[in-house]
């Protein structure tokens, strides 16, 4: 069974003051879902390592700005520090994303990509998948189609042609009328 996200992050114990907002958008650039989450206070900050860089994700007054294209196989979450810059693209690839409860959702395959401002790109959870697939949560055919929709990203990324990320400031704005 593949884990279902929901974009409002309701499970996370770490936010103990947040705002949320959310909305379906559907213009030339984009259909779909996009939700901000408002981190107002946090129990601690959160921090992940890549290599010798120590990136800051999650802090009192950051951002997490969550894009659910609908039709498309994986979902952006940009993390925003409190002064409003891009910390890092969070690229989950995904079966596919919906809309349950109010809430727009993805269905997780595991694989994942960091993408961060210097233009550096990190692959994430390979041991997932290749658990996964070992213990049949997924089959072959999800394991390949995986791996493809990574591939492909990437290559998008690598030619500046991967769209979804230049509207991540647009869309956090869209928000961010809605939270005040």
């Amino acid at each position: 069974m593949l884990k279902r996200k929901f974009g409002d992050r309701s499970e996370w114990k770490r936010v103990i003051k947040k705002k949320y907002s959310q909305s379906y958008l559907d213009t030339k650039k984009f259909k779909g879902y996009i939700t901000l989450l408002n981190t107002i206070k946090v129990t601690e900050p959160l921090s992940v390592r890549y290599g010798e860089e120590n990136v800051c994700i999650v802090n009192d007054g950051y951002m997490w700005l969550q894009q659910f294209p609908l039709e498309k196989n994986h979902s952006v979450t940009t993390m925003f520090n409190a002064n409003g810059d891009i910390v890092q693209w969070y690229i989950d690839i995904c079966l596919r994303n919906g809309f349950e409860n109010e809430i727009p959702w993805m269905d997780d395959l595991f694989l994942d990509i960091v993408l961060l401002p210097s233009g550096e790109v990190i692959e994430k959870d390979v041991d997932e998948i290749d658990d996964a697939l070992t213990k049949g949560i997924i089959d072959r055919t999800l394991y390949d189609f995986a791996w493809n929709e990574m591939k492909n990203i990437k290559s998008l990324i690598s030619t500046n042609s991967f769209d979804l990320i230049k509207l991540s400031n647009n869309h956090k704005e869209i928000l961010s009328k809605i939270l005040q």
